[in-house]
């Protein structure tokens, strides 16, 4: 493409200016007829392997919080404070709830007050007392003077012992009117509001503690015989697609669904960042079953492409070619696979995000520890 040149002023520059922009709007056109020739795209690939593995069973279970908590004050008043809202996170110890503590604090500080002036007359009893018996054992006084002032000091001991009580009842009270979380967890629901008033045993939050899950799963009765707590189970989340996590039965509990007949197992979770909610669908894989040879790769070389799973195989000429492939038992960082890829087969490791088929690759190999 030619620009015109030698035209003077602003339609020189204004010529200039067009000539540039059909340039830059011809650079694609110009690229794409260059052929179809590509960049090997580097990647690092592993040889697939035979190995014995034990089967596995996969069910589906739901996810359950480990522990459910409807927090309730212990005494009664009027919420003016509510920091506990829905879907806060919270250490143990956090404030949740603040109830009025005018009136409390009126009563313990008076109950302070009574407890004071009958200490020192605890004090003046006693002494009294203590004058009393050097007098009766001189023969000052009578034996009923005496036991009047004995009388006298066991009274005020009594008042103050009572005082003591009804203080230390009061602080614990008051305390007790700051509600607050029993453990660390989220606030999934709110059952108060600021200005209402709750009684002894009126429920505030609904808190869940997420540090742990438990995923309940119903176990037909031909697998329940072969669990134990503290097997190993692996498990999947249709919420979080491609995350594999490692549980262990918590619970096998003998007693089936009398429909069904199944039995429900607990397996225990750790929920590190709190990506597990409850209620959302697993997959929990138990192994069971006899140990079998099975063809496995690294579980990096797994790609899903919406419904079908995928493994990229290296071919001879330097290119890839996508396989599918149905996953089975895990085994650390490497899984079982059923499909066309055969042992020795290389497979794509790293890179095979956005590789397409037949898309010329430079293969580097990568090693992973066997199981």
């Amino acid at each position: 493409m030619r620009c015109l040149a030698g035209v003077g002023g602003n339609m020189q520059s204004f010529r200039a200016q067009v000539c540039a922009l059909l340039l830059v709007l011809a650079l694609p056109v110009a690229l794409a007829a260059q052929g179809p020739g590509q960049e090997p795209s580097l990647v690092r690939y592993t040889e697939a392997r035979e190995h014995n593995l034990r089967g596995t069973v996969t069910l589906p279970g739901t996810v359950e919080a480990a522990t459910v908590s409807l927090v309730a004050s212990t005494v009664e008043g009027l919420v003016v404070e509510l920091p506990g809202r829905e879907g806060r996170r919270v250490r143990e110890g956090d404030v949740l709830a603040r109830l009025r503590t005018v009136s409390k604090e009126l009563e313990l500080e008076a109950q302070r007050a009574a407890l004071r002036e009958a200490e020192a007359r605890l004090k003046l009893a006693e002494a009294n007392l203590r004058r009393a018996q050097e007098l009766y054992e001189a023969g000052v006084i009578s034996r009923q003077q005496f036991d009047d002032a004995q009388s006298e000091f066991s009274a005020w001991q009594g008042r103050a012992d009572t005082l003591k009580a009804t203080v230390a009842r009061l602080e614990d009270e008051l305390d007790r009117m700051t509600i607050r979380a029993p453990f660390a967890g989220v606030v999934v629901r709110e059952r108060t509001e600021v200005g209402q008033w709750v009684n002894a045993g009126s429920p505030v939050v609904e808190m869940v503690a997420l540090d742990t899950v438990e995923i309940r799963v119903d176990v037909p009765e031909r697998y329940y015989t072969r669990l134990r707590t503290g097997h190993r189970a692996e498990v999947t989340l249709d919420a979080l697609p491609g995350s594999r996590l490692s549980g262990r039965v918590l619970a096998v509990i003998p007693a089936a669904d009398p429909q069904a007949r199944t039995f429900p197992v607990k397996v225990v979770v750790e929920n590190r960042g709190g990506r597990i909610g409850a209620g959302m669908l697993a997959q929990v894989s138990f192994p069971m079953g006899e140990i079998t040879a099975a063809t496995i790769v690294p579980k990096d070389a797994i790609v899903r492409q919406g419904p079908v799973t995928v493994v990229y195989r290296v071919n001879g000429d330097n290119t890839v070619e996508p396989v599918p492939v149905e996953t089975g038992a895990a085994a650390g960082v490497w899984i079982a696979i059923n499909g066309a890829i055969r042992p020795g087969d290389k497979v794509v490791t790293r890179g095979n995000e956005r590789l397409q088929p037949g898309q010329p690759v430079r293969a580097i190999p990568l090693e992973y520890e066997l199981p």
